[in-house]
């Protein structure tokens, strides 16, 4: 149903006086009396006598909305990271992604006295695969290249990172791996039994292993904590870039990344010789970095009869309020801004999941480090909601306190450019024991959504308000 702009009829004195006995006949005012918001703009509502509330006024305005590019320049703030290429197959875009990733050190970390021979038996970089999108029967080769340059673990980065400044590119790889994200090296009964990870195993030469036992001990100080390791000159102790050489359908999400080292050692406890393994994982204490290319995203952009949200680093909404239409000299008692998805127009076993979560967001803020910073929504200058499967929406249900802000940056002349101009960004969102919001990152999962909006179509912002005697 579409709002057209109206006036709303007066509440007489005489009702209210006899308590709103016949407020069933005004759903409207009744909406208006219920409804809540914190702003300084609407103080002083629950406190003012009935008799003082003279009307109320509905007004329904529109609100232009156009595709926003996000750029492959994304912070790239995540603790997944993505393998593979994929195409949509809605929307025909492709998203390729590989990574680098360091390793953390144990601050406990130690090997047995006595390791046969100092030698490693087997090394390997392993994968562990969390989920994927597309088909799991595609086939893909990578590379895994050492690392000659540290990650700083204080830095930000982003998905345009370029993996050539960490890694000689003229040096050979440490490995090469042909892989299908389901492993089809062993049967079916054991892939599917109870305890299977899914995972990537990278096999590297063993003299690489055997390297850092003898470094150990030599040097133990090299294993004394994350800092000494990545300092240590060991193999792999800067990282390691895993690059996707080819293949096409799937997109893995990187859950944990290790390196392991096995070795054959005598147990003390036991009294024999046994198989041991060391394992040096990527954590949240060193850097992990995704590189993300999007391709054939212009269709989208150009797209004058609809807007998208495109995740990886793809495409935001970016919305413009249209504050000078709006009447801020009265008290805006509730302002609701909803997008409404498209349903998908093609069949397919590999369509996109949608954005579950859509950050509202002042461009400047968002373009002046709201991420970077750590913002989460405040309810002020950024909100969020979550997307409703049975209306096939994402509500804002009050954005009277954006509206009453951007206005008033107008009035001091204080307004920028963008002042009133908001995008609309699907976001991951972390939550404390008692489920308030703590931590707010780009999504990086693959999603898409189509909305409406675009030229053709402009989206509704239904404002109430309220006048006072």
């Amino acid at each position: 149903m579409k709002f057209t702009s109206f006036r709303v009829r007066k509440i007489s004195e005489f009702m209210l006086k006899n308590k709103l006995k016949h407020l069933s006949l005004l759903p409207v005012a009744l909406l208006m009396l219920a409804s809540c918001d914190d702003d300084t703009a609407t103080l002083g509502v629950d406190m003012m006598p009935t008799t003082d509330l003279i009307t109320t006024d509905f007004q329904t305005y529109k609100v232009k909305t156009s595709s926003y590019e996000a750029g492959s320049s994304v912070l790239a703030r995540t603790t997944k990271s993505y393998l593979g290429r994929f195409t949509d197959p809605e929307t025909g875009t492709t998203v390729k992604s590989d990574f680098m990733a360091q390793f953390h050190c144990d601050e406990e970390f130690n090997l047995p006295d006595i390791i046969e021979n100092d030698e490693c038996t087997s090394i390997d970089l392993r994968l562990i695969i969390n989920d994927f999108v597309g088909d799991s029967l595609a086939s893909f080769k990578i590379s895994a290249y050492e690392l000659d340059q540290q990650l700083d673990p204080n830095a930000d980065y982003y998905t345009d990172i370029n993996p050539a400044d960490y890694y000689d590119t003229e040096a050979k790889p440490l490995a090469v791996k042909w892989f299908t994200l389901c492993d089809k090296t062993i049967t079916d009964s054991a892939r599917w039994a109870t305890g299977h990870i899914n995972n990537i195993r990278v096999n590297l030469p063993n003299e690489l292993g055997t390297k850092i036992i003898r470094d150990y001990r030599e040097n133990p100080a090299h294993f004394a904590n994350t800092a000494a390791w990545l300092n240590s000159g060991n193999p792999c102790s800067k990282g390691v870039y895993f690059k996707l050489e080819s293949g096409e359908g799937a997109m893995a999400y990187i859950d944990i990344v290790q390196l392991n080292i096995q070795f054959r050692y005598f147990d003390e406890g036991y009294q024999k010789d046994t198989i041991g393994m060391a394992s040096f994982a990527a954590t949240d204490a060193v850097v992990e970095a995704t590189r993300f290319e999007n391709s054939n995203l212009d269709k989208l952009l150009n797209d004058k009869k609809s807007t998208y949200l495109k995740t990886p680093a793809g495409i935001f909404t970016m919305g413009i309020i249209p504050v000078d239409l709006i009447n801020t000299k009265d008290t805006i008692n509730s302002a609701k801004l909803t997008l409404t998805r498209y349903n998908d127009q093609v069949e397919s076993d590999f369509k996109l999941a949608i954005p579950s979560s859509v950050l509202l967001v002042r461009m400047d803020d968002y373009l002046n480090g709201f991420f970077e910073n750590y913002h989460v929504n405040d309810s002020k200058e950024s909100y969020l909601a979550t997307f409703n499967s049975n209306n096939n929406t994402y509500v804002f249900s009050n954005i009277a306190r954006l509206i009453t802000r951007m206005a008033k940056e107008r009035e001091e002349g204080t307004a920028t450019e963008n002042w009133n101009k908001v995008l609309f960004i699907p976001v991951e969102a972390t939550k404390d024991s008692n489920g308030n919001i703590v931590k707010l990152n780009h999504d990086f999962s693959m999603s898409s959504a189509r909305l409406v909006g675009g030229e053709d179509d402009e989206l509704d912002l239904e404002v109430i308000y309220s006048n006072f005697k």
